[in-house]
């Protein structure tokens, strides 16, 4: 009996565990994601090539002594704006002003001599009027037979010896003058060496570079100040010598300046003529607007476009980057599977598929949220 009993309740367990899987609901089909879709198609896209160059002042001076000497004082610092002309650095001037002393005193000297060389040119003036009034009458005389030939060749010796002291005379005070000419010119050539000694802006413009403090020794041609005109900058970017037919004068270009996030554009104003050796480079020079916060040092890139070409171009929107892997979701009969693709140049008109797409493909733009990879989808306008 107990056998029996038990085998009935288990028969009743089991018909009972039957009607409950039998009542469990079937789960209901995933409702497909609503989505947008573009179609990939070629597009002509502008092709060029890039440089990167350095921000350059196109005026820049160095500024350094012409003569040597210690530096008593230095007017301005970096970051300063100065004007043409302005004083920024002053050598001690001791020893020029000796110089000059000198000069002047050489000069004082040579004017002394001047009323002596006058009153010399007096007398010897004097003197030929005497002799020669003296040989007319002797002359006179001597025609009449009144005198003797000692007598008037005496006179006609006094003449010349007159005329000979005039003329040295004369040429003394010539000497004099071209002393007097000499002197001044060390003046002034002592004056200008003084001058030396203030070093100013030959332009007005911004300090950017200093390397001289009070006390030290300045050495002509040795840079002391770097000055640079504001307001002149361009971009000279570095170009590879097969792109010398590819790159003219008034070329327009596009610039990326990263520390400033900014692009622009701008034109080509002069191309260096000669290629550097070692690089086998060449520079391209491209003027700049004037910018706030733009710095002579900055990094900057420029695009040179050369034409168009037919690429695949997506939508930035249909794109997707996990690390190293570029993707698109391609739709196929409803459903959205991940494509794995290579892209090229990134433009403000969409991005270049080189691989993974073909032209004609629908794929999802923009990507929804939460999309995965065999997910059903329905295309709505």
């Amino acid at each position: 009996m107990k056998r029996i009993a038990a085998t009935g309740i288990s028969l009743l367990l089991l018909a009972s565990c039957g009607k409950e899987e039998a009542k469990r609901p079937t789960p209901a089909a995933t409702a497909p994601v609503a989505v947008q879709a573009v179609t990939v198609t070629e597009q002509d896209w502008p092709s060029g090539f890039e440089a990167t160059g350095t921000v350059r002042a196109r005026t820049s001076a160095g500024i350094s002594s012409k003569v040597m000497g210690y530096v008593q004082q230095v007017s301005v610092r970096v970051g300063d704006h100065v004007r043409a002309g302005q004083t920024l650095i002053t050598l001690e001037v001791r020893d020029l002003d000796s110089a000059v002393r000198s000069a002047e005193a050489g000069k004082a000297e040579v004017q002394a001599a001047i009323p002596e060389a006058e009153s010399g040119i007096a007398a010897a003036q004097a003197s030929l009027n005497l002799a020669r009034a003296t040989f007319r009458r002797m002359e006179d005389l001597f025609a009449k037979k009144s005198i003797s030939n000692q007598e008037f060749d005496e006179a006609t010796a006094r003449l010349k010896a007159a005329e000979a002291a005039f003329e040295m005379a004369r040429a003394r005070r010539t000497q004099i003058d071209s002393r007097l000419a000499q002197a001044e010119q060390g003046i002034r050539s002592a004056s200008v060496m003084r001058d030396y000694s203030k070093l100013t802006a030959p332009f007005a413009g911004v300090i950017t570079a200093r390397t001289v403090e009070p006390g030290n020794l300045a050495a002509p041609g040795v840079p002391l100040l770097t000055l640079e005109q504001e307001g002149t900058l361009r971009l000279e970017a570095s170009l590879d010598e097969s792109k010398l037919g590819s790159v003219k004068p008034g070329q327009t270009v596009e610039l990326t300046l990263e520390a400033l996030d900014r692009k622009l554009t701008a034109k080509v104003s002069e191309i260096e003529p000669s290629v550097d050796a070692a690089s086998r480079s060449y520079i391209a020079k491209i003027d700049l607007p004037a910018i706030p916060q733009l710095r002579s040092g900055m990094f900057g890139r420029a695009l040179f476009g050369t034409g168009s070409r037919k690429v695949l171009t997506i939508p930035a929107a249909a794109f997707q980057e996990r690390g190293q892997l570029q993707s698109v979701f391609a739709v196929e009969d409803g459903t959205a599977h991940t494509r794995l693709v290579t892209t090229g140049d990134h433009g403000t008109s969409g991005i270049e598929v080189l691989s993974g797409l073909s032209a004609g493909e629908r794929i999802v733009s923009p990507i929804p949220a939460g999309l995965t990879d065999g997910a059903k989808v329905e295309v709505r306008p």
